[in-house]
């Protein structure tokens, strides 16, 4: 569903502020496939989402979702095949709009625009079904402003926003990062369970190596713009953070130095 041939990206080339970014990357995601990303600041993590994403161009290589190269087309042309969630919680929503108004733009992705109704009865029953998979009682408040919502709220309806149209490929950069403990642990649970009902192929950024062991079927480490660890299956149900510590220290030749990463 995704390939990544030699991807770099090296941004203020040929000055003192040049940061190489991506160097040689290659990945490929099966359909389905549930990756957790980790590595500390300047890793490469964000650089590499937006590089698939279309953000900015890429250097070197070739980027194939669903086997299509869209290694030269601009994220606005690639969002038929994406759908992404950011860390901001106010990302991603119209916050003067309802939930329901939002949702129903969500619905329209890609799709001829028409003068009917905006938002039918039965399109007002599916959202309140979708809404309770969240496990935040938002079902019962279609009509309110997305603005009065919490961050967590917010958050959670920008997922099932991004997944609605069941996209090629789902985009999660820290997504709960912004968020308290209890309420990243529901918006957790729920990106859980819409991945694995809409068998999404998701890449989820994330700095608390707990969760990254936890959730999805494969694990990746970066390092200084490159994959220096690739985990799955049986292997990765079996990691624990004392071991994933030892084997960046491993494959990077040092210590981890991030404190969030740590801490987490």
């Amino acid at each position: 569903m995704l390939e990544l041939k030699n991807i770099s990206k090296t941004f203020n080339p040929g000055t003192i502020n040049e940061k190489r970014a991506l160097c040689g990357v290659d990945l490929t995601l099966k359909e389905g496939d549930f990756v957790t990303v980790i590595g500390g600041n300047g890793a490469g993590k964000s650089t590499l989402l937006n590089a698939i994403a279309g953000v900015w161009p890429v250097d070197t290589g070739s980027i194939l979702i669903d086997g299509i190269n869209v290694t030269g087309l601009p994220d606005y042309k690639r969002a038929r095949w994406i759908g992404r969630v950011f860390q901001d919680p106010m990302t991603g929503t119209a916050a003067t709009m309802q939930i329901e108004e939002n949702l129903a733009l969500a619905r329209r992705r890609g799709q001829k625009r028409t003068l009917r109704w905006g938002v039918t009865q039965a399109e007002r029953e599916e959202y309140r079904e979708r809404l309770k998979i969240l496990n935040l009682g938002l079902e019962d408040r279609l009509t309110a402003k997305v603005g009065l919502l919490s961050g967590g709220q917010r958050q959670a309806l920008t997922l099932l926003m991004a997944s609605m149209m069941k996209p090629k490929l789902l985009l999660l950069d820290e997504h709960t990062a912004a968020l308290d403990p209890k309420t990243a642990e529901k918006v957790l649970a729920a990106t859980e369970r819409i991945v694995n009902e809409n068998h999404l192929t998701t890449l989820m950024i994330t700095h608390n190596m707990k969760d990254a062991i936890a959730h999805g079927n494969r694990l990746i480490m970066m390092y200084e713009g490159q994959i220096i660890y690739d985990v799955s299956g049986e292997e990765k149900k079996k990691l624990r953070v004392p071991e994933l510590l030892e084997k960046f220290e491993q494959v990077s030749g040092e210590e981890l130095a991030d404190d969030k990463l740590i801490l987490s």
